[in-house]
């Protein structure tokens, strides 16, 4: 009987000799262009510079080339860098859904919806306090008092309406009741696009609706004072005007159907997507 080591213990174990699986696994690569290399080759082949393309999606200089670099540190989240990949990508001619795919892929998948207010406290500005509004309230007192001299005027200007200055008055046989002097009123028109068309050439007006659902939306004057922070609900309006531009940022722009000068904007927005506009007086070109 042996005390030490036996011989069987010195053979190298079959284990040791077989190579590892994991080894042979052959590693699985991803062979599509990234993102940003994407948008740029397709930008590069469209023949578009980086300016036409932010002059064409509003999206800022900066970020567009940050995008190309595939650095959607910019963006300012997951919800705005899909939104702008998507605007980005129909500039170029893009299919926008594989990228939005593949950015979600690489960034822990798109997550559950939540509700659209809470996305955008960061954008939320206290609104300024109200001040009296002079201007509109002298064109008040200006309406009424023209109201009151058409009325004085429409009356004969006596104080007698509705009697008549020649002949005599008609003979009123007994049982019938007497032919009233007053006109109808005119019927009023139905509301139609004409009057949404009769906008004021010397201002910018946007129009927003709440179509199939609720969106919140912020609203801002070209001097950056806030407008309107808020939820539009289903079947609201909202209509905004200024001097020189109006500034949108629209929650759920899928929902919304818009109205710039009169004319109607006829963007494809998606429901949930995010949406950053600026019109002024000559917007939009197609209505």
């Amino acid at each position: 009987m042996s005390i030490g080591n036996s011989p069987e213990d010195d053979r190298p174990s079959i284990e040791d000799d077989q190579p590892s699986i994991e080894d042979d696994q052959p590693t699985v690569e991803d062979d599509r262009p990234s993102i940003g290399h994407a948008l740029q080759q397709a930008r590069i082949a469209a023949g578009l510079t980086v300016d036409e393309v932010s002059s064409s999606t509003r999206v800022r200089i900066p970020i567009v080339q940050a995008i190309e670099q595939d650095d959607f540190s910019r963006c300012g989240g997951d919800v705005y860098a899909r939104g702008h990949i998507r605007t980005v990508a129909r500039a170029v001619g893009l299919d926008p859904d594989p990228l939005v795919a593949q950015y979600d892929a690489g960034h822990g998948g798109r997550p559950s919806p939540t509700p659209a207010a809470p996305l955008f406290e960061a954008e939320r500005i206290r609104p300024e306090p109200r001040r009296p509004n002079w201007t509109a309230a002298m064109v008040a007192a200006i309406v009424a008092v023209i109201g009151f001299v058409g009325f004085t005027l429409f009356s004969g200007g006596d104080g007698k309406s509705g009697q008549v200055a020649e002949g005599p008055a008609p003979e009123q046989k007994p049982g019938t009741a007497a032919p009233s002097t007053t006109k109808p009123a005119p019927p009023k028109p139905d509301p139609s696009d004409s009057a949404i068309a009769a906008v004021p050439k010397d201002k910018v007006t946007v129009k927003l609706s709440a179509l199939d659902d609720k969106s919140w939306i912020s609203a801002k004057s070209h001097n950056g004072k806030l407008l309107f922070d808020g939820l539009l609900l289903k079947g609201e309006s909202k209509t905004f005007q200024d001097d020189e531009r109006v500034d949108l940022i629209l929650g759920n722009a899928g929902a919304i159907e818009l109205f710039v000068n009169g004319k109607r904007v006829e963007d494809e927005f998606q429901t949930g997507q995010v949406e950053r506009l600026s019109y002024t007086k000559g917007d939009p070109e197609v209505g």
